[in-house]
């Protein structure tokens, strides 16, 4: 990692962290420190589970503990059971919460004008635009991707919602037992293997690739969340798909789809994947792709 890029993030770090007041012992001038009044805020008028919160936060279990416990001491969230499953426990505002929550509310607005007041209209907009471009590459560095496997309730849920949007994009629709297989012997370890992308501990993504005694690797169940697209997530899996095909000792990536989704052909294309003659019988493809790859040893 270059050493001047990482000095000018650090740089930035700092002067956000003093420009929001998270340095202060009393964040907002409310009397409590930054950490309690965005759990407070993260906790909502709806209340949340614990264990939602944990994951959302990324924060460990013992601080938010913490957290919840100085809460509940200022009269401002209870921690209860919730429903018939005793170990789910759900934090919820109470009267004094959801008021002190308004009030963090106000005084937010109220320190983002203080930034914006100083600046010109022009300043205004780069300001907020390089914000927005910030917030999307932040989120962007904490998604998560890791070979997982396709039993797995997450594996199942990106698989799930691949199938429904091919089903929603393809004219005629699309039916898995129609396709060719790519089942749970497929895509494990040594066959094949699935990557899952994860936010906030919730699955976003997903890759797999199914391995061949040839030196073919076939990329399949390429799929990215409605919700994070336009971070690069789908480059990210692509090439990640790439780097396990070579440690697998593949020297070919191969994959098919279908003309409606333009989007992943483009992806395919800008990944040095060219098009070639059909070299499957898959019924819902269009366009064939290959890539050579090759092990890069030093």
């Amino acid at each position: 990692m270059d050493d001047g890029l990482v000095g000018r993030v650090r740089r930035f770090n700092r002067v956000v962290a003093q420009r929001v007041g998270a340095l202060d012992e009393a964040f907002l001038a409310r009397g409590r420190p930054m950490g309690q009044a965005r759990l407070l805020w993260e906790v909502g008028p709806e209340g949340s589970e614990v264990r939602a919160l944990r994951a959302r936060l990324e924060l460990d279990s013992g601080y938010l503990s913490r957290l919840l416990r100085a809460l509940e001491a200022q009269g401002l969230v209870r921690v209860e059971a919730g429903g018939d499953d005793g170990r789910v426990r759900v934090a919820r505002l109470t009267e004094s919460g959801l008021a002190e929550r308004e009030e963090l509310d106000k005084r937010s607005d109220d320190l983002a004008a203080g930034m914006l007041g100083p600046l010109s209209e022009d300043q205004r907009e780069r300001l907020v635009t390089a914000m927005g471009e910030v917030e999307r590459l932040l989120i962007a560095s904490m998604v998560r991707v890791a070979v997982t496997d396709p039993r797995h309730p997450d594996a199942r849920h990106c698989v799930r919602e691949y199938f429904a949007e091919l089903g929603g994009r393809f004219e005629a629709g699309f039916d898995p037992r129609q396709s060719i297989s790519a089942d749970d012997e497929e895509l494990t370890p040594p066959r094949g293997l699935l990557l899952v992308a994860t936010l906030h501990a919730e699955p976003v993504g997903c890759g797999a690739l199914k391995l061949h005694d040839d030196g073919i690797a076939e990329v399949k169940r390429m799929w990215v969340a409605p919700s994070v697209r336009g971070l690069g997530l789908g480059r990210r899996l692509l090439a990640e798909l790439e780097a396990q095909a070579v440690r697998h000792a593949a020297t070919k990536l191969r994959l098919e789809t279908n003309r409606t989704l333009t989007e992943a052909i483009s992806l395919y294309r800008a990944a040095g994947f060219r098009e070639v003659e059909a070299f499957n019988d898959e019924p819902y493809a269009h366009h064939w792709f290959e890539k050579d790859v090759t092990l890069v040893t030093w």
